[in-house]
């Protein structure tokens, strides 16, 4: 699980990052400033993210080279990009390389604080489903090896019947079998089992 999610300012303009950073805080949203995409890259780590703002000319490495090498680190990572007047093509290539939004200095504070919450809810929202997914995970582990193969039968959509012939064991055991795995899966159904099964990644979708 991250931790709390921080607003990254990016900006060369000393004035407008500081007044960016002033503008979050006193939004309530904490913020950390940086003043090249260099120095924000030697930074980065996945457990401080939350949101990007940046300014779409910079000098050596430009708003949209560190979106292109944001979206290699984390394609999930919102970006919001900042341009100057004239600068709509460059935010319209942004918007292609995946920005989350961009906004035409001069922006309105509340629309640009109103479009971060979005993008933080939205990061926050995949924070909860990687928290579910791990949990998943660590049940899955906990089964034995022959609860796994069980497991295994169930989400390639075969009857008890059958992953009992497949595995050479008796149809009673498959059953005792099944039975611990909805348990410490905690799962209320089959298709719910399935579910968390897929969701996980770890094992083989049907055919």
């Amino acid at each position: 699980m991250q931790n709390k999610a921080i607003v990254h300012v990016i900006e060369d303009d000393d004035a407008v990052r500081d007044s960016l950073a002033f503008l979050l805080m006193s939004a309530g949203i904490e913020a950390q400033t940086h003043e090249s995409a260099a120095v924000f890259l030697g930074r980065f780590s996945q457990a401080s993210i939350g949101c990007i703002v940046t300014d779409i000319r910079m000098p050596e490495i430009s708003g949209i080279d560190l979106l292109k090498r944001v979206k290699e680190l984390d394609p999930a990572l919102p970006v919001i990009v900042i341009t100057g007047h004239g600068d709509v093509p460059l935010a319209v290539e942004a918007m292609k390389l995946g920005a989350a939004d961009f906004f035409e200095k001069p922006f309105d504070d509340d629309t640009l604080i109103a479009a971060i919450r979005v993008a933080l809810d939205r990061n926050r929202n995949r924070d909860q489903e990687e928290a579910k997914i791990a949990e998943l995970r660590t049940r899955i582990a906990s089964l034995s090896t022959r609860e796994r193969e069980v497991l295994e039968g169930l989400v390639a959509g075969n009857p008890n019947k059958t992953i009992a012939y497949d595995l050479g064991i008796s149809h009673r055991t498959v059953e005792v079998y099944r039975a611990n795995v909805m348990t410490k899966m905690r799962a209320a159904t089959l298709s719910d089992l399935v579910r968390m099964a897929l969701l996980t990644g770890s094992l083989p979708e049907s055919p």
